[in-house]
């Protein structure tokens, strides 16, 4: 393996999506993950199905893609955190990790002897990463904190649907569990700062993630629009708060997107479509007014919209530096010729269906080039070879810990 955290090791007490998407990455960029699944079961997600992983065969696996979309790269190990010999096993793999990551509710791993004071007294390098809802401290922090319920609490979907006065307006969620993946993809940023600054200090550090600090964090605009102005946001659908015409139309066979982001863009827009009158009209002639005129403009860019196909305004509009695009569906996405030359699509090795399809991670190293192992392990797949290789404990005591349902 390659990659710039090659070398370091991640014990991965997490399960659902955040916790699993911020180890993912981490395994995507050369760390090797061991990720403790519980016995029989394992992570939740891997019965979120269907769909799911078939074998060659054509007969299902008992793994669901959704949990192959998030635990790629990974050694699954099968350990019962609740018995004294499961945690006497956590804390001899957290004596050789670098980094810790967990999303137990707030309290569970003091319980079971495996919080960070704990642990880091064990390995004083160590890097401890606790992800929950609402974090370790505040009036919230007993609770449990899920994606959707974050995603109404912290914002977001008041910012999101189409607009109270139009057909199926009102509050949406995001179509994927952002709250949890952003909350995953911050969690890995603090992870290799903290270890970066464990560099010249040479101690680890608690790493206290929650999905509401996350969610109330990244939305950026409509943030300071409203600390700004004391306006709240509205709804706009597909519509842009702060920029027109910035939206989805209806074309004559689909729908495309115009996203023009200034003066010069929208002047070059109404040449391109014929409108070239409205870039001389006062009420459109910048931002400002374009807001101010809002639903005049999109009346006549729409109208203008219906009388030619999506490809033909898409080939119109990209000659003179429009930006545009189609509402691609999946099919359309891995189908596309700059998602398949960027190689988005890729298969894995599975030791049941014998390859499964994943997406590759987006990040484009010149040097240390990412290189991706075995796709998401089956349960317990790696428990003996973890076991017996790192902690040295024999075959015949591996055996004993199964039959009493220890791993």
């Amino acid at each position: 393996m390659s990659g710039p955290l090659v070398g370091l090791r991640v014990l991965d007490l997490s399960r659902i999506l955040a916790g699993p998407w911020c180890t993912q990455s981490l395994a995507d960029l050369g760390a090797e993950v061991i990720k403790v699944e519980r016995p029989g079961a394992g992570d939740d997600t891997r019965a979120w199905g269907p769909p799911f992983v078939a074998r060659p065969d054509g007969t299902e696996t008992s793994d669901s893609a959704y949990f192959m979309a998030a635990n790629r790269g990974k050694k699954s190990i099968t350990l019962d955190i609740a018995k004294p010999e499961g945690q006497q096993i956590v804390r001899s793999l957290a004596a050789i990790c670098d980094v810790l990551v967990e999303n137990f509710k707030v309290g569970d791993m003091k319980r079971y002897g495996l919080d960070w004071e704990s642990l880091s007294t064990l390995n004083p390098k160590l890097v401890y990463c606790s992800i929950t809802g609402f974090g370790q401290t505040g009036p919230y922090r007993e609770r449990a904190g899920y994606d959707f319920m974050i995603q109404a609490m912290g914002g977001l979907m008041s910012v999101t649907g189409e607009r109270d006065d139009l057909p199926g307006g009102g509050p949406q969620k995001c179509g994927v569990p952002i709250a949890d993946m952003m909350t995953g993809m911050y969690s890995a940023l603090a992870i290799v700062s903290a270890l970066y600054e464990r560099r010249s200090s040479g101690l680890g550090q608690f790493v206290d993630m929650s999905l509401l600090d996350t969610q109330v964090s990244w939305l950026a605009n409509q943030n300071l629009n409203y600390l700004v102005s004391g306006q709240l946001p509205r709804r706009w659908g597909n519509a842009h708060p702060n920029l027109a015409p910035y939206q989805g139309f209806a074309t004559r066979d689909g729908n495309l997107i115009i996203a023009i982001g200034n003066d010069r863009q929208f002047q070059r827009f109404c040449v391109a479509a014929g409108l070239a009158e409205l870039s001389d009209d006062p009420r459109f002639a910048n931002n400002r007014s374009r807001l101010a005129h809002r639903d005049e403009l999109v009346a006549l860019v729409a109208a203008a919209l219906l009388t030619r196909s999506s490809s033909e305004w898409l080939e119109t509009l990209e000659a003179v530096g429009v930006p545009c695009g189609p509402i691609n569906t999946l099919d359309r996405v891995f189908a596309d010729p700059q998602v398949v030359d960027r190689g988005l699509r890729m298969e894995l090795p599975h030791l049941e269906a014998g390859s499964i399809a994943q997406v590759a991670n987006p990040i484009r190293y010149s040097r240390t080039a990412i290189e991706y192992g075995n796709a998401p392990p089956v349960l317990g797949q790696h428990t003996a070879d973890v076991l017996g290789e790192l902690l040295g404990i024999a075959p015949e005591r591996i055996g004993e810990l199964r039959r009493t349902g220890v791993v």
